[in-house]
């Protein structure tokens, strides 16, 4: 079983909110302009998304967002600095990681598969945080494989890293399923590599891609494996 780790069992969304939180009281960014923080919070949630998107899908590489992130979220506040932008990017990617919180049933579902498949990682997170997150979270001990982007040399949906992680199981496409909450990285990128597939769609988001299973909580995985 391959799983994406990122918003489908680490909640990324409260987990940054959080560390945003710490990070606008430090650096007491309501007096540098940015007028509150839930405006802060929501700027940095489409702009992150934005850059993510960008980076999935090959048109930016990981120094381009992470310069560019923190930066588009302060200037439009004219709260923008170099030291502040450097200051911001440098706490944000050492305090997130080590936060702890999961989606809804992790733990549960995680431990009722573990008995009963072989579960892996497939993430296009970078390989030192991802396995940050995972111990901080606790979640080593469920997983034989953490197959990162970095490890495998690409990222999803490219075929290659779902190829990656099936050689790691010694496993073959249809012996596979991938569970992951991104229509195009995790079930596009599954689907091109022939690998059935579940949706995790919490938010009850609309679309029109066909896919193999769609849940809304991951305790519904029960009913399909």
């Amino acid at each position: 079983m391959l799983f994406d780790l990122d918003h489908t069992l680490w909640d990324y969304e409260t987990n940054s909110r959080e560390t945003l939180e710490e990070l606008y009281g430090t650096y007491n960014l309501a007096a540098r302009g940015v007028t509150d923080f839930e405006s802060f919070m929501g700027s940095f949630r489409a702009v992150n998304l934005a850059l993510w998107d960008l980076y999935d899908t090959g048109r930016i590489d990981t120094e381009t967002l992470r310069r560019e992130r923190f930066k588009q979220v302060l200037e439009p506040f004219g709260a923008y600095s170099e030291a502040l932008l450097v200051d911001l990017n440098r706490d944000y990617l050492a305090i997130c990681p080590e936060k702890a919180n999961l989606m809804p049933h992790a733990h549960e579902i995680l431990a009722y598969l573990h008995g009963r498949y072989t579960l892996t990682i497939v993430t296009n997170g970078f390989d030192e945080m991802q396995h940050t997150k995972m111990r901080a979270a606790g979640l080593h001990r469920y997983f034989n494989h953490v197959v990162t982007s970095q490890t495998a040399g690409c990222k999803k949906p490219a075929r290659g890293i779902f190829d990656f992680a099936l050689r790691s199981n010694a496993a073959v496409c249809h012996e596979a399923i991938m569970i992951g909450d991104n229509l195009v990285t995790d079930m596009g990128g599954a689907r091109d590599a022939t690998i059935d597939h579940v949706f995790f769609n919490p938010e009850k988001n609309s679309h029109q891609a066909v896919v193999t299973h769609e849940i809304t909580c991951l305790s519904e995985l029960r009913q399909i494996l």
